[in-house]
């Protein structure tokens, strides 16, 4: 390093106010005896740490950083450098994402490393460069080199040997123990096959393994029992969990740099016949937030959409069973409406994905805040706009509706069936007919269905029955399977939403107690389209098959 960076990091240091002037001139006397990089001498003399050296350089050169002790590196990732070159240039491969490869280095100007590295590559792959220690990327490549990394060759390990249990707490040689790499791969795997969940079920004689894509479970393998204990002692560890107690649930939460991105997992642990079940919720922030057009809505209900979250105080709700999408939904309200003009404050349980410049909090019953007092909390807070995770019972619901008669716009969700039947359920709730008159601006009704893999989707003539549904002869598809989806004949999801907006006459209806097939009947007459209309819809245009529909979406009471 030239004097004159040596002089500008340090100086960059003191203005951060990480060293003084002594300390950098210490360093500087040290470097005239012993020639060396001026931030690798400042961590030996024990002034400051690699990881602040790392986030000041970030903040001045604009250059992503990494914390390689969060990250699980790709095996296709450290097959495209060979240890010998990682080692010289101090480079690690990290993860590879269609052509981009994410690479950890310690000196983003090292043009000759990075020559060498691109050489290496040719024009296949682009580089995507994160900063991360010297001594970091080193250790990790002693970890990563030399160890079998994929979940078939992990499990050859394995078989022949006994397990050592003491190196699977956090430690510095624990990537030499096959079930930390295996945990790893399990969890790499299902990151990049885009599930929600990962199950690890015990059974009497064999571990079954399950994730849950497109709202489906699906099977990833079988192991022995024998596999599962060392396993789930891992899990605990990584989640914060107490390794000695499996006879009551547990919940805990890691992170982890997986695919080139963070990715938050939230742990439940639950005791069963043959021992104890974990689930992990795998939650994407790269995929949680969705641009509110790409929620797949049609011009018309989008313009809806957009009508009622400009109206500036009541209440809306989201409605539908657990995983229909009712937080993705929202998410993606919060961030079209998100300016530093409007002070946005959500409360739920626990907060899923991280949102700039939006204060949320989680419901604590350790500290007795619950959705009731949290949202009393809140209104002493100036908010705008108050997201509520999930209206559960009555203390909530009253919170919620005087948030919304106070000049506040909230949103929360709902568990009922359809859009319309949140009123009944509110009114159940003890909310009074006269209060939810005037104070709801609508209502969403939501469903998650799969959509069909462009590829192998296949052309077939409806028969009677499914005519009858339709309400038209017309051509629809079906799914095969093929490579490109894995052989399920489905890529991806769509959301199917039921949007009612409140005008005058429902806020009269509600106040003199109107009955559920009254409120349907308005809905009709306003030509509100339902659930079923919307499915209907998607099938017709080959978005989706008939059979998908039916699994998400009551077709029992429709008609031609």
């Amino acid at each position: 390093m030239s004097l004159q960076r040596t002089k500008l990091l340090g100086q960059m240091l003191i203005e951060k106010g990480v060293i003084s002037e002594d300390q950098l001139r210490i360093a500087l006397l040290e470097q005239a005896k012993h020639p060396m990089r001026i931030g690798k001498l400042m961590v030996g003399l024990g002034f400051l740490t690699e990881g602040t050296i790392r986030d000041v350089l970030s903040e001045s050169m604009g250059q992503e950083t990494v914390d390689l002790s969060r990250v699980v590196v790709d095996a296709a990732a450290i097959r495209l450098i060979p240890q010998e070159i990682a080692r010289r240039h101090q480079v690690l491969p990290l993860s590879l994402d269609r052509r981009t490869l994410s690479v950890a280095i310690s000196n983003p100007e090292n043009i000759i490393a990075l020559d060498q590295v691109k050489a290496l590559l040719g024009d296949e792959y682009e580089l995507h460069l994160l900063l991360a220690g010297e001594s970091e990327i080193m250790r990790a490549i002693d970890q990563y080199y030399g160890f079998e990394l994929s979940i078939e060759g992990i499990l050859q390990e394995i078989e022949p040997g006994e397990i050592e249990y003491p190196t699977l707490q956090l430690g510095v040689t624990e990537f030499s123990q096959p079930v930390v790499r295996l945990i790893d791969a399990l969890l790499s795997d299902a990151v990049q096959r885009s599930a929600s969940d990962l199950h690890f079920e015990p059974e009497h004689s064999f571990l079954r393994i399950r994730c849950r894509i497109d709202g489906v479970l699906r099977q990833l393998r079988s192991l022995h029992r024998s596999y599962w204990s060392p396993m789930a002692v891992r899990l605990k560890v990584m989640s914060g969990m107490n390794i000695a107690e499996n006879r009551a649930p547990q919940d805990g939460h890691f992170s982890l740099r997986l695919s080139g991105r963070q990715i938050d997992f939230r742990v439940s642990a639950e005791p069963t016949t043959h021992g104890e079940n974990i689930v992990l919720r795998i939650l994407d922030r790269q995929k949680g937030i969705v641009p509110l057009e790409e929620l797949g809505l049609e011009n018309e209900e989008l313009d809806l959409l957009r009508m009622m979250i400009e109206k500036p105080e009541g209440i809306i709700l989201v409605t539908g069973p657990t995983g229909s999408g009712k937080t993705t939904t929202l998410y993606s309200i919060l961030s079209k409406i998100n300016t530093e003009a409007v002070n946005i404050m959500t409360l739920e349980d626990p907060v899923e994905y991280p949102m700039p410049m939006i204060r949320q909090a989680s419901v604590n019953e350790m500290v007795k805040l619950d959705f009731a007092s949290g949202i009393r909390s809140m209104l002493r807070q100036d908010p705008d706009v108050i997201l509520v995770g999930e209206i559960r019972d009555q203390p909530t619901a009253v919170m919620a509706f005087r948030a919304a008669m106070t000049g506040h716009q909230v949103y929360t969700t709902l568990h009922t069936n359809s859009a319309i039947g949140a009123i009944p359920r509110l009114i159940d709730l003890g909310i009074h007919p006269e209060i939810l008159a005037g104070n709801i601006i609508g209502m969403i009704a939501q469903r998650l269905a799969r959509r069909l893999c462009r590829h192998c989707r296949k052309p077939v003539d409806p028969g009677a029955e499914e005519e009858r549904l339709l309400g038209e002869k017309v051509m629809i598809y079906q799914a095969t399977g093929c490579e490109a989806c894995d052989f399920q004949g489905y890529s991806g999801r769509f959301a199917i939403m039921e949007i009612v907006r409140l005008d005058e006459d429902f806020d009269d209806l509600i106040a003199r107690r109107g009955t559920l097939r009254e409120l349907r009947n308005l809905a009709r007459e306003k030509q509100y389209r339902t659930l079923s209309q919307h499915a209907i819809r998607a099938v017709r245009s080959g978005m989706t098959s008939l059979d998908e529909i039916t699994r998400v979406v009551d077709l029992t009471g429709r008609s031609a």
